[in-house]
């Protein structure tokens, strides 16, 4: 063998030996991540905890209890947000035009009609609005950025819960059922909720985030909605101010989720789906989703 190939032949070895060493070391990073999570859904004596993380770049998943159902909470507008911009987009509804804000809805199992609690909303300014008419665009921010249950019920009622569930079908969102809207107290009694897993829900996520969902503009608007979410107890509050989070929560008793697109400065972006139950304290459940954040933003490559 020549001196050149000799060369050649030493420089592969070095940098396949780099290489190597490289994927190793993140491959330990990765699995000591799932063994910090781990550690911390053991402390928090949850009953059951999702986690869901995928690198946007990298394509790299970390998957924990993935494809556990867990009542969906508000984590369920987010389909029903996807679905208002798919119709948009095949020109079946516009979104600037109006609907009437009202307080009056069917449940699913006889029709019979309820009206949903104003101090249980996260949005009780909306009541304000009934009589009046608001546009499409500006109920979905109601939705997503205050989880207005007023504003959800009225749209899942023009989106209808079929529609949203072909939907997630054909985005092979295989195990998300919505069903209703929220406080359809028969439904409830009968079992008849919205569900989901934190597999489904980083699904979604990645749709979006890839702009594979509508139309580009369409999933720029929606990231834009998510980034104005105003609760930021949960995911937000494990990373550094003034990281980017685009995000929808959802809580009821002893459920606490959060479900997220990351977009970290000096990191690839990521989403990180937490679905908790049996917590009773929201501020340790919040804790968790923020521990289990803080945890996944380190083990994350640039």
């Amino acid at each position: 063998m020549n001196r050149t190939a000799t060369l050649i032949l030493l420089t592969l070895l070095i940098c396949s030996a780099g290489f190597g060493q490289s994927k190793t070391a993140h491959r330990n990073s990765m699995d000591r991540t799932r063994e910090e999570i781990q550690k911390l859904i053991k402390d928090s004596n949850a009953e059951s905890v999702g986690v869901a993380v995928y690198a946007l770049k990298s394509g790299e998943e970390l998957l924990i209890n993935e494809h556990a159902s867990f009542h969906a909470a508000s984590t369920m507008k987010v389909p029903v947000m996807m679905e208002l911009f798919r119709q948009a987009s095949a020109k079946q509804i516009n979104l600037d035009s109006k609907l009437i804000v009202k307080n009056e809805f069917k449940s699913i199992v006889d029709g019979s009609t309820f009206t949903l609690d104003e101090k249980a909303d996260g949005d009780p300014e909306a009541y304000k609005l009934i009589g009046t008419e608001v546009s499409y665009r500006d109920l979905i921010q109601r939705m997503i950025t205050r989880s207005s249950n007023l504003a959800t019920n009225i749209l899942i009622e023009h989106a209808g819960a079929d529609n949203v569930m072909k939907l997630m079908k054909q985005l092979k969102a295989n195990d998300i059922k919505v069903l209703r809207g929220v406080e359809d107290g028969k439904a409830f009694e009968k079992g008849l909720n919205n569900t989901t897993t934190a597999y489904d829900l980083m699904v979604l996520l990645r749709t979006i985030a890839n702009k594979k969902v509508a139309t580009p503009k369409d999933c720029d608007e929606m990231i834009k909605i998510l980034l104005a979410q105003e609760f930021n107890t949960g995911i937000p509050a494990g990373l550094s101010e003034g990281t980017k989070v685009a995000h929808k929560t959802g809580s009821i008793t002893k459920i606490r989720h959060d479900a997220a697109i990351v977009y970290p400065e000096s990191k690839q972006p990521y989403l990180l789906v937490v679905l908790t139950k049996g917590i009773e304290d929201e501020k340790k459940s919040d804790k968790l989703i923020a521990g289990i954040s803080r945890v996944v933003y380190e083990g994350i490559k640039k």
